[in-house]
């Protein structure tokens, strides 16, 4: 039932992206849809694999990836003013993306060889803190701040959920607001350190830096509670919502589908994540526990920090929306987690022998 929910989100994502192309299937729609469907395929293929080989896999698969983003900043691809992506010939990597899944899977191992009695001890904070600060430090330096935030969420939430006690993330979370201000003023670049201050005031810059956000808006609210229909969208149709097809591409479908389609989307997307949350609460072991937790979470970032940005209710970060937005990478990030899952699903029912 999962795979046919993930199917519908995919095929819906590529209907709003056939309308944000003026109805017609080039240039997003058809790649999309084709990119879409090899990579359920393998996703799928992914699920038979051994709960046992995620477990083994993960800390040496987590140190490739660092040794990756080591080489991208110094041999990466700079593109759109970013430094993200290794250039191999015959494919683009981009380290990063395939880190928001493998930060969960080294925290979730880490914690799994970790004894339970000595999760409440300083031992069981540090050494996870250093595998979640190294990969996010270096995506800071790319820059690509939505990413950064992205593996700092999903390697917290495993550590929460192991069983750090509260009152060192209610510290961290005094410390991060002290330290915000300083790092919007020494450590961000201009451009992010405007999307921030454009969100605290989007109304300051409206024909500048808070253009997107105030687009954003008007498109979401003028398509009401029905929608104007489908290929009926003005302020995509007219250029006038910039990025609608990537990371704007609710305001889109918004327009166009109403409120009763975005509401149906949201659900879609919270009946996949409580799939995965309950393929955690079923499984039999610590890390099978703590990695289904953690890859539901990740999905659930992915679509809440998107929608958030899009309804300007926080900094714009470059966060695609997966499966809808145009775009390989969110889409293969989001299909490796439900891969995943669905292996430890398949360990589960054959542990309980259904």
């Amino acid at each position: 039932m999962v795979i046919l929910l993930v199917v519908a989100i995919g095929c819906f994502g590529q209907v709003v992206l056939y309308s944000a192309a003026g109805g017609s299937l080039h240039p997003w729609a058809l790649s999309q849809g084709i990119r879409f469907f090899v990579l359920l395929a393998g996703a799928i293929g992914l699920s038979y694999v051994p709960e046992g080989v995620w477990k083994a896999g993960s800390l040496p698969t987590y140190a490739i990836l660092v040794v990756s983003l080591l080489a991208v900043e110094l041999l990466g691809k700079v593109s759109g003013g970013s430094q993200r992506w290794l250039d191999l010939g015959f494919i683009r990597l981009q380290p990063s993306e395939f880190m928001k899944p493998a930060i969960v899977l080294a925290c979730a191992r880490f914690y799994d060889m970790l004894p339970p009695n000595e999760t409440r001890r300083f031992g069981a904070v540090w050494p996870a803190a250093m595998l979640i600060g190294v990969p996010a430090a270096l995506v800071m330096l790319q820059p690509d701040l939505g990413t950064a935030l992205m593996i700092c969420a999903g390697g917290a939430t495993v550590m929460f959920l192991a069983g750090i006690p509260l009152r060192l993330f209610v510290g961290g979370a005094i410390g991060a607001a002290v330290a915000i201000p300083l790092a919007i003023n020494f450590a961000l670049h201009d451009y992010q350190r405007n999307r921030i201050l454009i969100f605290l005031d989007p109304e300051s810059d409206p024909l500048g830096t808070g253009y997107h956000i105030s687009q954003s808006k008007i498109a979401i609210g003028s398509g009401g509670i029905w929608g104007k229909g489908f290929l009926q969208g003005t302020q995509s149709h007219l250029d006038y919502l910039p990025e609608g097809h990537t990371d704007f591409v609710f305001a889109t479908m918004a327009e166009e589908w109403g409120l009763v389609g975005g509401c149906l989307l949201i659900l879609a997307f919270l009946l996949v994540i409580r799939w995965g949350i309950e393929v955690g609460q079923r499984a039999q072991t610590r890390f099978g526990r703590l990695a289904a937790a953690g890859l539901s979470t990740t999905i659930f970032f992915y679509v809440a920090i998107n929608l958030m940005m899009v309804m300007g209710l926080a900094p714009v970060v470059g966060i695609p929306l997966p499966l809808v937005s145009f775009g390989s990478s969110a889409q293969m990030t989001v299909l490796l987690c439900l891969g995943i899952l669905m292996s430890i699903d398949r360990q589960n029912r054959k542990t309980v022998g259904w």
